[in-house]
């Protein structure tokens, strides 16, 4: 994998970090295209289910974001995005390509739309 911008390495940290923290097995994190960040890790409650993925582009919105700009992914077990979260980044960022990392932050792949 090439070098990261200093921008999407700020959001693969900031994903890493968060999934380490509260111990999920996922943390995620966006940018906007006003360059703020949004981080959040998986949210599994009896009564609420979210992807990492949800959860940050939830943050996002709910603090008044309205395109997003990157997200990145940091997995424990490797695993894609399913369907469903990459739905939610797509809503707010069409072309935004998502970047997917291992849990020492080392970049394995990127998707783009």
């Amino acid at each position: 994998m090439p070098k990261l911008d200093p921008e999407d390495a700020k959001i693969v940290t900031l994903a890493r970090s968060t999934r380490a923290r509260v111990g999920a097995p996922d943390g995620a994190a966006v940018r906007d295209t006003d360059g703020r960040t949004y981080a959040a890790a998986t949210v599994e409650l009896p009564s609420l289910r979210l992807s990492a993925l949800q959860a940050a582009v939830a943050a996002a919105v709910s603090s008044g974001a309205l395109r997003l700009e990157a997200a990145a992914m940091v997995s424990v077990d490797g695993h894609e995005p399913d369907l469903t979260s990459l739905a939610a980044v797509r809503e707010l960022g069409p072309r935004a390509p998502v970047l997917l990392a291992d849990e020492s932050g080392a970049v394995r792949g990127v998707l783009r739309p």
